[in-house]
């Protein structure tokens, strides 16, 4: 369903362990780990336990994970995250992860991408791959949306990940970035305090006018233009 499918998710007991003077796993060498279809509602604590430190590959795909996704902090050194398939939704609280690069979350319960897009930009500001598709957000044919629907959604994604590449099952073009930066301007504040940093005082002040007075809403469907559609 989508070209990310690349990344190879390594079950824990199909790997050997690097120390052959042990028949027992060596957790201090497991950096791939898969949790699918264990019907999970949160994480057990063991695992934060034994692999928190060593993890970069997570997937914890169709389980039941939803708001509560705060043990996602304990594995500092996450690269690549697949949540498909679980009950998360546009209100879900995403801890800070600097190092996250790649992130699925195909099948979920998105409705809204405001301000789940910019929360997550929040947490994740380093994302280079993401994918969504099978939201209610995530507009395409299979749900209903319209082309311009779908290219809306995509730009106003793009214009939040600086450092996207991928999103869904598309490359991000340099036109896509453009058309994006041009729709959907940053509030100058917010740009300010991607390269200088503020007092807290004054994002706590700004995060809180911005929930109040800034929701972005997505422009008017465009008109159908003639010839070659240069940003898809």
């Amino acid at each position: 369903m989508t070209s990310l499918g690349k990344l190879i998710f390594v079950d824990i007991h199909c790997r050997n362990p690097k120390t052959s003077s042990s028949n027992e796993l060596q957790t201090d060498y497991v950096e791939s780990l898969s949790f699918a279809f264990q019907n999970l509602f949160s994480m057990p604590f063991d695992i934060i336990e034994n692999y928190g430190n060593t993890l970069h590959t997570l997937d914890i795909s169709h389980n039941k994970f939803c708001r509560s996704l705060h043990f996602l902090s304990e594995f500092d050194n996450l690269t690549s995250l697949n949540l498909d398939y679980n009950n998360i939704d546009a209100y879900a609280v995403f801890p800070y992860m600097p190092k996250l690069q790649l992130l699925w979350l195909n099948h979920n319960k998105v409705e809204h991408l405001y301000p789940f897009i910019k929360n997550l930009y929040e947490s994740m500001p380093n994302l280079k791959y993401l994918s969504l598709m099978g939201n209610k957000a995530a507009p395409s044919y299979l749900n209903g949306g319209t082309f311009y629907d779908y290219l809306q959604y995509r730009l106003f994604i793009i214009s939040w990940f600086p450092h996207l590449v991928h999103l869904d099952d598309r490359t991000v073009t340099p036109e896509q970035r453009q058309e994006a930066k041009r729709l959907y301007k940053r509030p100058f504040l917010e740009n300010l305090s991607e390269h200088t940093p503020l007092p807290e005082c004054l994002k706590y002040l700004h995060k809180k006018l911005a929930i109040l007075f800034s929701k972005p809403v997505l422009p008017d469907k465009m008109q159908n233009a003639k010839g070659t559609n240069v940003i898809i």
